[in-house]
Parts: C-alpha cells; structure tokens; sequence
C-alpha cells in the first residue's frame, strides 16, 4: 500500500470576494496516487491566517467548509493542510475578502426626557469581531449633527451619551461602526434611527427693568426675573452682571433686585434659570444717564519747597450744588482732610503723597483722579570719600568714589569731577558712586562732587579730595660686597634696591633652605637699604634674596645670589705649617744621613 501526494488545492465558491451576509463554501481537495485500491484516510485542516476554522477526517480526496452568511471578520488568508498516514502537504494560500458589515443595532435608554438629562445610547454591530470603531450622531432639525465616536478593542458594541440643551424639542439618534481589513477601511451602514422627544422643566424666564429708560444716576431701579415651572424643587434663579452675581433665590418662581443708578450699572444684564442639568438664560440691555461728571482736582504746584503754601481745590465742570471733599491716599486707608471745595495748607516733607477729592449729590458719589504732591527739602554739604577708606589708589587699578548726603528729598542728582572736568552724573537717592578707571601716574587732580535736587536751592558742592596714586614697586635685585667669596670671620654687606616704588618701601632679606630664613627687614624712604653682617661662617654659605614691598602690597623678588664662605690667610698659615714643617724635617734628616754616608 503505497501512496504519494501530487497536489493540494483550496478554492472558494462562488468566488474570493463575497459580500457580506453571502453564503461560501472553501472546498479543499488532496489529488493523490496509491499503489493499489485500498482505503485511506485524510485529515483535512483549514487554518485562517494560521488559525485552525475547520477540521475533517474522511477516506474522500476532498472537504468542504460551509460558512452560511459571511462576515467580515471572515477575510483573510486561507491554506489547507491534508495529512495521511505519516505524509503531509499543504496548499497555496487563498485571499477570501467579504466586503460590508452588518447593520448595527441602536437603543436608547430613554424615548422622553426633559432638557438637561442626558440620553445614553447603545450600538451594537451583531456577528462582528472586534476591534471596532463607533460613530454616534444626534441628528436636530436645521442644524448640523453632533458626532462622537469612541473605539471598542475588545467587544461588538458600544456606550454613548449626549446632553439634552435648551431648544432641543424632537432628536432622533443614530450609529455606524468602521474597521480595517488588511490597512483598508470598511464600514457599515447607518443604523435604525431612534427618536426621542423632549420636554421643557421650565420656560424660558422674562427679565424687566423699572424704569427701563430714561434712568439718571440717583435713580432707583428694579429688576424683576420671573419663569413658568412644572417643579418648583430645585428651581434657581440668577440675575448676572458681566459675570458678576447680583443676586440669587431658590425654589422660587420671581427674583427681585433694587438697586441706586450709578454710571457703573449701565451695561448688559442677565437673568439664567437652572434646574438640575437644565438651563435657560434671558438678556437685557439698560443704560443709566450721567447725572454730574468726574470732579478734578487741581493744585497751586506739584512740586513744592518744604514750608510752602499748597492750594488744592476740587470742581465740576458745569455743575454746581456738591459736596466736596478732600483725602490724602493711605495704604492702610484713605485719610480725610477737610470737606470743603479747598484746601490751603503749609507743607512738609511728610506731606508728599497722592490726593484727591469726591464729590456727591443725591446720594452718588464720585471720585477725582489723584494728583501727586512732592514736597523738597534741600540737600546738605555733600561728603565725598574713597569707598576703601584711605585717600588712596594704586597706579592700575580703579578707584571708586562715593558721595553722600545726610540730608536731601530724593530725586537727586550727582555730578562728579575730576578737575574741573565732568566725568558723570548720577540720579539717586541718598547716594552715588563713581569709578575712575584712568589713573595716571602724575594725576594731581582733586576730586569734586556736586548734589541737587527739586529744590529751589542752590546746588551743594564738598571739599576736594586729593588722592596719592601708589606706584607698584618694580625690578628688585640684591647684591653684594664682597660679591661671590667671603674668607670665614668677614664682613660682607648686602645691598637690595627697587627700580621705582612709592616710599616707603619695605626691603627683607631671605637665605634659602628648606624653610627661608628672614635675615633682615627694614623699611626705607629711600630706593635702596644695606645691611651689614660683621662675620660670616662656613654655615653662612647659600643663596640670599630679597622680596620689596610698598602700600601696593605686591611683593617684588629679586634674583637669587649665591654667597660661598672660604678658608681666612691665617687659617690657610697654620694648615701650611702643620702640613710643610715635617715634610722638611724629614727632607733634612734624609739630606743628613745621605751625607755622612757619603763621608765615611
């Protein structure tokens, strides 16, 4: 019983593009050789993107796979695997496509609501496989519908809510789902549409005003906002004036507000009722007239000398018979002055401030704009210093100047000089400072500082201030006599001088070793210093250097010397004695033995 595998085939009737909801069969069919007639079996497998969606096992060389009403989810590709005995073989892939889905299925939860509930509907797209995407529409009458849509990975159907609005009266809903097949679109068509009709909680409310025209400020107006309701339980009612709330009652049909007409109420009113989700809204357009304009205030002089006389005085233009009075602006509070029209009074400096004045009649009171007052006392004699302390500045750096004043109202201007040179101008207030930055070497200009203010005083000027430019101390260097050598026990006399340096300037004299030794320190108004050593000793033997310093504090080092102490005469006399004395003694000796050798 032998057999072999020819060819395994996979087609579909009635053919690979079904529509939806259309009947389809996928036949599968093993054309195989035998040896003999004997019977074999087949194990037929349909897999569906490599899942198994049927299986067979039969002695027939074919199966069939009948799929009564196809779906979308039905699309894919399809292979037939037929296996016998221990032999096995596989078709060529078939791409099935069903084009459509099912007509999705729309409920609502409600078929009659009341403005502001909500309405929750359910589209479900029945033998559909997720994922899947839902459109829901709320479809009103002359107007555009509202869409929402939400994505349902894991299951057919899906929830959606709309809010019932004011104005809405006969909505009718309905839905449509989409998928991708293959990274192409697919949708179905529009659902059964739903109807749901809408009652109104309350009407729409009357908003009034009394007087609605002619209203003068210093009139009493009334509001009045009223609405027909079915509940009164939770009924509120809101009167607005750009978004602020004026007033507000509940569980009641009548809102009532009074108020005096000032400028300021002229504008936009709003009446808004609400009950639960639901509300409505009324607007109304009311104009107040001006009874007097703004006072002004107006004043002798802004800008005054302490102890001098201020006038201020208060006024409406082509108005009389009001109540005037004068403040002072604080910030813990307004103060008032006087209730007059004017207001004479001789100033301080503790009077500088912001006035202003108000006015009344019938009960309306305005304001004035606030008009500043600045009152001066004169500046005193400047005192100008060096901000380090000395009178001072090292050639190189900057100097900086301060100017001050004990007393003076600020604003205040600062000129300095230097000479009689401007060099700037500073406005502050008790204080100013200046850098100069171009110091020279025989700068002998003084320094000056000027102050003034509001004040109608002179202008104050201080002292001159002379500074010392300090020159940096420059090229040290050390020497020596005698230079080199010294003989043990002699003087030698060490001389460090400085190129150029302000005096004083401070010399010191080091030896080297592992920690330098300060031999000698001095200092000198002079270039140069000498310092004296009566005996030097073999142990005086080094390198010696000096470091020169003036009020620069900059420490100037001179070049190493090496100073080598050697043997004196008298000490080279006695190493020569102990040294040439037996040497001669025995050059005798051997000169006398050679001798009387020879005469015997």
């Amino acid at each position: 019983q032998v057999f072999t595998f020819n060819t395994v085939k996979i087609q579909v009737k009635p053919s690979a593009v079904v529509k939806n909801g259309a009947p389809m069969s996928i036949v599968c069919h093993a054309d195989i050789t035998k040896s003999t007639d004997f019977q074999l079996y087949h194990n037929f497998t349909i897999y569906k993107n490599d899942k198994v969606v049927f299986t067979n096992v039969t002695d027939k060389e074919e199966a069939r796979y009948d799929i009564r009403a196809a779906r979308s989810s039905d699309s894919g590709n399809y292979v037939c695997t037929v296996k016998a005995g221990s032999k096995a073989k596989s078709s060529n892939s078939l791409h099935i496509s069903v084009t459509g889905m099912t007509k999705p299925i729309l409920t609502a939860d409600k078929k009659e609501v009341l403005e502001g509930d909500v309405v929750k509907l359910r589209c479900e797209l029945p033998e559909e496989e997720p994922p899947l995407r839902f459109f829901f529409q709320k479809i009103k009458m002359n107007s555009k519908p509202e869409e929402k849509h939400v994505y349902e990975p894991y299951r057919n159907f899906s929830v959606m809510t709309f809010s019932v609005e004011e104005g809405d009266n006969i909505l009718q809903f309905d839905c449509f789902g989409e998928r991708y097949v293959n990274s192409k679109r697919e949708g179905s068509e529009h659902s059964n549409k739903t109807l749901v009709t809408v009652k109104e909680p309350f009407i729409k409310p009357t908003l009034s005003a009394r007087p609605l025209s002619n209203i003068t400020e210093g009139d009493r107006i009334k509001f009045e906002c009223s609405t027909v309701v079915a509940w009164i339980h939770g009924i509120e009612i809101i009167l607005l004036k750009n978004r602020t709330i004026l007033k507000s009652v509940q569980d009641k049909k009548l809102l009532e507000y009074s108020t005096v007409a000032t400028l300021e109420d002229s504008g936009e009113y709003l009446c808004k009722v609400e009950q639960g989700r639901a509300s409505k809204t009324t607007k109304l357009n009311v104009v107040v007239s001006e009874l007097f304009p703004k006072p002004i205030l107006a004043a002798s002089m802004e800008n005054l000398d302490e102890n001098a006389e201020l006038t201020l005085s208060c006024s409406i233009n082509g108005f009389h018979g009001a109540n005037f009075s004068v403040f002072r602006k604080n910030a813990s509070g307004d103060i008032w002055l006087k209730n007059s029209r004017n207001l004479t009074m001789r100033v301080s400096v503790n009077d500088t401030g912001s006035y202003f004045c108000k006015a009344e009649v019938k009960g309306i009171v305005k304001q004035s704009k606030p008009v500043g007052i600045n009152v001066f006392a004169p500046v005193s004699k400047p005192i100008l210093s060096v901000v380090s302390g000395l009178p001072e500045v090292v050639l190189g750096k900057t100097l900086q100047l301060i100017c001050r004043l004990a007393m003076g109202t600020p604003p205040i201007t600062f000129t300095f000089y230097k000479g009689n040179d401007v060099e700037e101008i500073v406005i502050n207030d008790t204080y100013a400072t200046f850098w100069d930055g171009n110091i020279t070497r025989d700068d002998k200009r003084g320094y000056k500082c000027e102050a003034k203010n509001n004040h109608s005083s002179s202008t104050k000027t201080s002292n001159i201030l002379n500074v010392t430019v300090i020159v940096p101390v420059r090229n040290a260097s050390l020497s020596s006599v005698p230079y080199g050598e010294v003989e043990d026990g002699s003087k030698i006399a060490f001389l460090c001088s400085v190129k150029e340096g302000s005096r004083p300037i401070h010399f010191r004299i080091f030896r080297k070793t592992d920690r330098d030794i300060l031999l000698y320190e001095k200092s000198e108004n002079a270039d140069e210093v000498v310092w004296r050593k009566e005996a030097m000793s073999r142990q005086d033997t080094g390198m010696y250097y000096c470091l020169a310093s003036n009020r620069a504090n900059l420490d100037v080092r001179s070049q190493p010397i090496t100073i080598s102490v050697i043997l004196a005469s008298w000490q080279k006399g006695i190493i020569a004695a102990f040294v040439l004395l037996p040497l001669a003694g025995a050059a005798a000796l051997t000169l006398w033995w050679f001798l009387c050798k020879k005469k015997k």
